[in-house]
Formats: structure tokens, sequence, C-alpha cells
């Protein structure tokens, strides 16, 4: 049985066999039997590298954050999740300039990280543990952005919307002009970073499809 330690682009954390791109963590989340508990135990939600100096962990072992995996980049952005600044120092650099090029009201502003993550935990998640989401023209938003079609999530990428899935992306027939508004799943200042021009690195079956 897998354990529930795969992350959709909602943020909500479910279990599948499938072998995702990216590891990360929310602080420990699990119990002894390896069930999850709580969905985020502190505000610095990061993304991995799957491996790192040779390192070997436990899965889900005692005392220790809960790992958990994502198909993608852009899947672990939507969810809310940033660049680790340990493992994954030159895409944090990068995340953390193109954040506050697009989001801070000055371009040299010295923001901290932990600000970057109150902003970003305000935009992903409610009190309650519930996604935040926000509304928008689809034909308004820059590839990347993860929406909310049919009650289920899409990427946009090249103008077409690809079906999420914990294996990969399916291209859909959805005509991208003949959609209004939709529910858009990625966090708002994630998206104006997008929109600035940062593009998050996706899965191969967007190019296979």
């Amino acid at each position: 049985m897998p354990l529930q330690n795969r992350v959709d682009p909602y943020g909500r954390l479910i279990a599948d066999k499938s072998r995702g791109s990216f590891l990360g963590n929310r602080g420990i989340l699990h119990n002894d039997d390896k069930q999850i508990v709580s969905q985020y135990k502190h505000k610095a939600w990061v993304t991995c590298v799957l491996s790192f100096k040779g390192i070997k962990r436990e899965i889900f072992g005692p005392n220790r954050y809960s790992e958990l995996f994502f198909l993608d980049e852009a899947t672990a952005f939507s969810a809310g999740h940033r660049p680790c600044a340990h493992c994954r120092k030159v895409r944090y650099n990068e995340f953390k300039a193109a954040w506050i090029l697009a989001n801070a009201e000055a371009p040299d502003s010295k923001l901290s990280v932990q600000q970057i993550d109150d902003v970003l935990h305000k935009e992903r998640v409610t009190k309650g543990a519930q996604k935040v989401t926000c509304t928008a023209q689809l034909s308004d938003l820059p590839s990347g952005a993860f929406v909310e079609f049919n009650e289920k999530p899409y990427l946009l990428w090249d103008n077409s919307l690809y079906l999420w899935s914990p294996e990969g992306y399916k291209k859909s027939d959805i005509t991208v002009s003949a959609i209004g508004d939709v529910k858009v799943l990625t966090p708002a200042s994630i998206v104006k970073m997008y929109s600035n021009g940062f593009v998050p690195e996706v899965h191969h079956s967007i190019a296979n499809d």
C-alpha cells in the first residue's frame, strides 16, 4: 500500500505508487504508523532534489520530516512549495530574485525568504487547511499556471490545457479561447512570476503528448 505522500496541484496529500521528480517537506506530518495526521507544521514548504550528497532516508521515519513527492516543479509551485535553499541553491536564488521582481514594491527590495513564505502561506491554504484559489480569465493566464476545469486540475502550457495525474499529463481538446473565468490553483504571487517570464520545470509527458 503506497504512503500518502504524493502532492497534487491543490496541495493535497494522496497515496499513489508512481515516483515523483522532486522531493519536499512541510515538517513532520505522520505518526508512528506512517499515517498522515497533519497537513503542515510550518510555513517553509520546500521542494528538494530526490538525491543529495548520497544521503539515505527512511521514508516517514520516526521523528523525521515527512518526505513528500511531486510530479514536477509546476505541481510543487501550484501546491505552494518553493525551492529549497540548501539542496537547490541555484534554483532557490533564481526563484527569490524572480519573486521579488514580480511582487515587491521595489525590485531591489531586501525581502527575507521568511517574508516570502508568509505571503505564500496566505495564498495557498486557509487556517482550516483548505486550498486558497482565485478567479481569472483563462486566456489572461501565463504558461505554468494550474486551473480547475470540470472539477479537475489542468496545467496551462503553450496555450493548451493538460490534465494532471500523478503519472503525468494528457493533452486535452479544450479550446482555451472558448473558456472564460476559471478557478486558479497556483498561488497569485507565483502566477505573477510566470507572467514576468519565470518558467517552471514540467514533466516530460508534456513533450510526449
